[in-house]
């Protein structure tokens, strides 16, 4: 039986912005010894990988992970107080894996002086301390000289990535996808057909050249002829774990996924990422899965460059039952989609979605949690195969339990707004987050004349217009009687608290993760959510805004007024990816998605200071660790809760540490370069 968590149990502090939450697997003692194996060890090749995705946001951020991680652990002697600042500034470089916030992409700075910083970290070193990203010929006040302006320099590197209209989205990002390159060099050196790893690759000038420097092991330890590329003995310490995990596949499918992944990384090759893709989306019926590779391109402005990440899972039957009724009438769905019929398909398969309890994520996934996934990005191949759509169930119940109430009470316009939200919220949310991973991302197709993939027809843009389209198809479903039908709705009221929290949530709530000084959104689902309810605000008479005693208040007028306008919207925004139409996608980005009132932001922060305020929430995942007989033979594996966010880190860190040590050997190469 599933325990009932308190806020107490699940939150253990809140950082700065951050909210730092216990995750909790409950299930995963169920599982058969097969099972529990098989997530065992694909979970620790997930975390093997997971400095990749830290060295992807910041080319310093391991070298500076190195330097605080010394003083959490050899603190004897620093001053207290700078002590405290650094521990705080370290759990949110952990949580965000690195030093720009994850949701508003803005680099957050120590809460002490460089000097201070630098004594620390002299301390640290005198009692013991390794700093393993000390390079060599490079002494330590070289290093902490160099770090000064990336770490206490506001004007340095201050965006992670910078989509603003009219800037160099490259050479104005602090993330390292890209070396001495601008937007339109790498935009024309692409179109000219020379790039061949995009997804998978870091892209540095080099004597004049562009390079592209691809994340794989290679094959030259094996008698092959690929030489290794960046993280090779990283990525050979996932493929181990993944090659252990192998015999424990619940079908000869998996275990063909898992190969495909292995030839993926150690050959980088594009071919090989699309054969595991395709594989990958084969195994439906296996209740243990995982995600595992370069992923998301959000990092990347040109839209192209995936993220290391990881997630491992395990499906809840019952509830999978009930999302899959909906992904069975995918078809049904997608004939009622409101754009033009050349854009809808006609042989649509029922779609592959599943509710998932996650056990572990890393790199991009985690330790901040998207609560629903739809995979493949891929176009072409989500047109020919379809999508995997999860639902993260024990995110989601997570958020829930862990998040006051008391916000929904301060931006709700009145009592009838507020009882709807306790009375259908969670049902609103779930079935929000469905729609929009199965049938939003799942549906529609490119103009059948359009042969390039979206994401390069709208650089910059693809993914909030991709963000829209997924929220629309969710707001515009939530009505069809069909959902009665199948049993995922019980009455209208549902429909209206989705409709309730899309329009507080993008005019009001969302303007807390919006730091002053700032006047535009980053990232990209804040973007989509705003364009939405601005553009409804402006174009229908459905919302309302109002002050009531010096509050600002935003309510729906007409419910079914504001379904006509997301359907028009939608219509639009599905033609727009589906011709790849640059200039309407700016045009309605920038006009609605981008800009945002600051004297409304002001008055949000000022009304949360006195609420159970946290902007993002940062998870603890599950220990998983073996039992073993005197052989040494592996007889259970046992799930606990650290809970302790400080702990986690340092063990992860240890562990990638002696698994990079282990397989350095074979490449001869540093673990940061090329050979």
């Amino acid at each position: 039986m599933d325990r009932l968590y308190t806020l107490e149990k699940l939150s253990l502090n809140d950082v700065g912005p951050v909210r730092i939450v216990q995750l909790y697997a409950d299930g995963f003692e169920h599982l058969a010894l097969n099972e529990k194996l098989f997530v065992y060890y694909l979970s620790q090749a997930a975390i093997a990988g997971r400095d990749i995705a830290i060295d992807q946001r910041h080319k310093d951020g391991l070298t500076i992970r190195d330097l605080l991680e010394a003083v959490c652990t050899h603190p004897e002697g620093v001053d207290e107080r700078v002590a405290d600042a650094l521990r705080v500034y370290t759990k949110l470089f952990w949580v965000n894996n690195g030093i720009h916030d994850d949701i508003t992409s803005r680099k957050f700075m120590p809460d002490c002086s460089f000097d201070e910083f630098t004594a620390a970290v002299r301390r640290a070193v005198s009692n013991g301390a390794a700093i393993e990203s000390v390079v060599e010929g490079e002494s330590l006040d070289a290093l902490l000289a160099r770090l000064r302006p990336v770490m206490f320099d506001p004007r340095i590197d201050p965006v992670r990535t910078n989509k603003t209209p009219g800037e160099d989205m490259l050479a104005s990002s602090a993330n390292n996808l890209y070396e001495g390159a601008t937007f339109a060099e790498v935009d024309a050196w692409a179109k000219s057909g020379r790039e061949h790893y995009g997804l998978n690759s870091k892209l540095v000038r080099r004597d004049g050249a562009f390079v592209e420097e691809v994340y794989r092991t290679g094959t030259l330890h094996l008698g092959g002829d690929v030489p290794p590329g960046r993280y090779a003995a990283d990525l050979e310490a996932v493929i181990g774990f993944l090659l252990q995990a192998r015999p424990f596949a619940a079908t000869d499918n998996q275990q063909q996924t898992i190969d495909r992944l292995i030839e993926f990384y150690r050959t980088g090759e594009t071919d090989a990422w699309r054969a595991y893709t395709i594989s990958w989306l084969a195994d439906t019926e296996t209740r243990v899965d995982f995600i595992h590779g370069f992923i998301e391109v959000y990092l990347d402005a040109r839209g192209v460059k995936g993220q290391y990440e990881a997630i491992v899972n395990f499906a809840d039957p019952d509830l999978t039952r009930m999302i899959q009724r909906i992904g069975s009438s995918a078809q049904y769905f997608e004939d009622r989609m409101p754009w033009d019929e050349l854009y809808k398909k006609t042989d649509v398969q029922p779609l592959k979605a599943s509710v998932i309890n996650v056990v572990v994520e890393t790199g991009d996934a985690g330790p901040v949690s998207a609560i629903g996934i739809n995979l493949p990005n891929e176009e072409d191949i989500r047109e020919r195969f379809g999508s995997k759509s999860v639902s993260l169930n024990n995110i989601v119940d997570a958020y829930e339990k862990s998040g006051g109430r008391d916000i929904v009470r301060e931006f709700s316009f009145d009592d009838a707004e507020y009882e709807r939200f306790l009375a259908c919220g969670r049902r609103a949310d779930n079935l929000h987050t469905a729609l929009h991973e199965i049938l939003g991302h799942g549906s529609g197709r490119m103009n059948p004349a359009v042969s390039a993939d979206p994401h390069t027809l709208l650089p910059g843009l693809y993914s909030t217009l991709e963000e829209t389209r997924a929220d629309l198809v969710a707001l515009w479903h939530i009505w069809d009687e069909k959902l009665k039908e199948i049993g995922a709705v019980e009455n209208d009221e549902i429909a209206r608290a989705m409709y309730d929290k899309e329009v507080r949530n993008a005019w009001l709530i969302q303007l807390q993760r919006v730091p002053k000084g700032a006047d535009q959104l980053e990232e990209d689902h804040m973007k989509n959510r705003q364009l939405i309810v601005h553009w409804l605000t402006a174009n229908t008479g459905a919302i309302e805004r109002l002050v009531r005693d010096g509050k600002t208040f935003v309510r729906v007028t007409d419910y079914q007024e504001m379904r006509s306008g997301v359907g028009r919207l939608l219509a639009e925004v599905m033609r727009i990816k589906a011709e790849g139409d640059y200039h309407a996608a700016a045009q309605l980005i920038n006009t609605y998605g981008l800009k945002i009132d600051t004297a409304l932001r002001d008055e949000v922060l000022f009304r949360m200071e006195h609420l159970d305020r946290a902007v993002y929430t940062g998870f603890v995942m599950p220990r998983l660790e073996p039992v073993t007989d005197e052989t040494g033979r592996i007889l259970d594996i046992t799930v606990s809760y650290p809970c302790d966010l400080a702990r986690q880190m340092l063990d992860y860190s240890a562990f990638t540490r002696a698994e990079r040590a282990r397989t350095r050997s074979a490449f001869r190469v540093r673990t940061s370069g090329v050979s």
